[in-house]
């Protein structure tokens, strides 16, 4: 059983807005600041370093609280999960904005939902999607397909399309570990456990900014202050801040309400991407826009309303920017 000492008993409305506004205003930001950080380092690079960071201060804080030191099944598990979610699909995200535009990255990475009911299904849940949930997986992957050609997803040559391939591989990785951590062994602390991951991931992504020749492009000096500053708020209010409001709202609401946030992180990083990026933002990615998020509100209410709420446990690191 996980301990419930860091859970909240009876939240404030004032803790709750705040703990939205964190999930839904930082994570949906996340993807411009990885645009800017991007700008004067090497994606995988930046990644790698990102999370080595954050898992290090997750970890630590969640030890000096008192979580017990975890087992080697605990390590392999954590070890799986960041690597699908981190390598998988942060690595994508990061590799993919080289390409696309911000905002349209999260619109894509707002397909996981999509894909976690058919991978979840595919795995052998028995789980076979309902009538509803199978006319919202149509509904968002003809979203997706809307995006094709439009200025950012393709219409910019062949570096656009491999982006775009990208980031859908990167959602198909992210669904399968986000399936796998539901029957991970896992410590009791929920932050050890994230932490956990976020060292995992980082470390793995270093191999990774190996073998794309990153390192030797490695220029200290050539790092521009947006860039640093972006990776310090990748660090600090995406993954640590932005994570622990989550993890927080998981026991101190319903599940089907902090499910929410994958439909409002894409509409937020449109914005943000259109207003301080000069992000294309045209009618076909508008539409394209409101049919994706129209299939994942389907889908989330759906899994809501049918009471398959997932255990109060450390959830997979969503923050998929």
């Amino acid at each position: 059983m996980h301990s419930r000492q860091e859970w909240p008993s009876d939240p404030s409305t004032v803790q709750l807005a705040a703990a939205f506004a964190a999930v839904y205003v930082i994570w949906g930001s996340t993807y411009l600041a990885i645009r800017f950080a991007i700008e004067t380092m090497p994606p995988l690079l930046m990644a790698s370093v990102r999370f080595l960071i954050a898992g290090t201060a997750l970890y630590i804080w969640g030890r000096r609280r008192g979580a017990p030191r975890p087992t080697g099944a605990q390590w392999r598990a954590a070890a799986i999960v960041g690597g699908l979610l981190l390598l998988g699909g942060n690595g994508a995200v990061v590799v993919a904005e080289q390409w696309i535009p911000s905002g349209l990255a999260a619109l894509l990475i707002a397909a996981v939902p999509l894909w976690i009911v058919l991978v979840d299904w595919l795995a052998g849940s028995g789980r076979r999607p309902t009538r509803r949930v199978a006319g919202g997986l149509f509904t968002g992957f003809l979203g997706v397909a809307l995006l094709g050609g439009s200025p950012g997803v393709g219409a910019g040559g062949p570096m656009e399309v491999f982006g775009a391939v990208l980031l859908l591989l990167g959602g198909a990785s992210w669904a399968t570990g986000s399936i796998y951590s539901r029957r991970a062994p896992t410590p009791p602390r929920p932050r050890v456990w994230v932490g956990m991951q976020m060292l995992a991931g980082g470390a793995l992504l270093l191999p990774a900014s190996a073998l794309a020749g990153e390192w030797a492009r490695v220029d200290p000096s050539g790092v521009s202050a947006r860039s640093a500053l972006a990776l310090l708020y990748l660090i600090v209010f995406g993954a640590i801040i932005g994570y622990s409001a989550y993890i927080w709202l998981l026991a101190a609401t319903a599940p089907a309400r902090v499910a929410t946030y994958a439909y409002v992180n894409p509409v937020v990083a449109l914005v943000l991407g259109w207003a301080v990026a000069g992000e294309p933002l045209t009618p076909r990615s508008l539409l394209a826009a409101a049919v994706i998020v129209g299939g994942v509100v389907v889908i989330t209410t759906e899994r809501g309303a049918s009471g398959d709420a997932p255990p109060l446990r450390p959830a997979p690191v969503r923050d998929a920017a």
